[in-house]
């Protein structure tokens, strides 16, 4: 079976060849890969992805770090089943899961590249994010660097934090810097935006939400 091929493919050809370190828990996994059939496609903050060329439609994301996080995630990914907004769980592993491929670009970006986000994709997410919330999951940690965009459609590649309690501002937060600064201000002329702004304005947002909460809780 492909399935059965490409998890003995994870197991002598990715796992072995790849080290996933950390240099703070705030920072994303740092990825060494030194195989020769798996590209690596991306990292979070705990995990690496990967994707290989007999399988395009699939990745696999493997654990760096809290491996105790993935059994919630495929608990997570069994409750969502299969809907538009979100991957599929087609398999997993000791330390990895294998996902159905979301194609896209991230929001966060898009931003800097100057790609246009348009009012459906922020539409899809909040339809997605309901759906999520009406089968009991609490949608976490949604933000511009784990949503993606593909021809007008918007889709959520992480959902490791939607077991959690309480909460959650961060989807939010950005909706509201969408409608009050980017769809007035910016989508018209659509600048691209340097990194190193926009990774000031995330390092700005987090030290900010920080400090709020401390200040509620003090």
């Amino acid at each position: 079976m492909l399935l059965d091929r490409y998890l003995r493919l994870i197991d002598q050809e990715l796992l072995p060849f790849i080290q996933l370190t950390s240099e703070s828990p705030f920072d994303p996994i740092i990825v060494t890969n030194q195989s020769k059939s798996w590209k690596t496609i991306g990292s979070g903050n705990y995990a690496g992805v990967f994707s290989n060329d007999e399988n395009p439609e699939w990745v696999v994301k493997v654990y760096g770090r809290n491996p105790e996080e993935l059994k919630k995630e495929i608990e997570v990914y069994k409750k969502l089943g299969t809907h538009g907004t979100y991957s599929t769980l087609y398999a997993y592993g000791e330390d990895y899961l294998v996902l159905k491929k979301l194609e896209g670009i991230t929001l966060f970006d898009a931003i800097i590249k100057g790609v246009l986000i348009p009012e459906s994709v922020i539409k899809d997410v909040d339809r997605g994010l309901h759906y999520a919330k009406s089968i009991g999951l609490n949608p976490f940690d949604v933000h511009g660097k784990n949503v993606v965009m593909n021809k007008g459609r918007g889709f959520i590649v992480d959902v490791s934090d939607f077991y959690k309690q309480g909460y959650c501002c961060k989807w939010d937060d950005l909706k509201k810097a969408y409608y009050k600064i980017y769809k007035p201000f910016l989508i018209k002329y659509h600048p691209p935006i340097p990194f190193f702004i926009m990774d000031r304005v995330r390092k700005g947002y987090r030290f900010y939400r920080k400090k709020k909460k401390e200040k509620y809780e003090s």
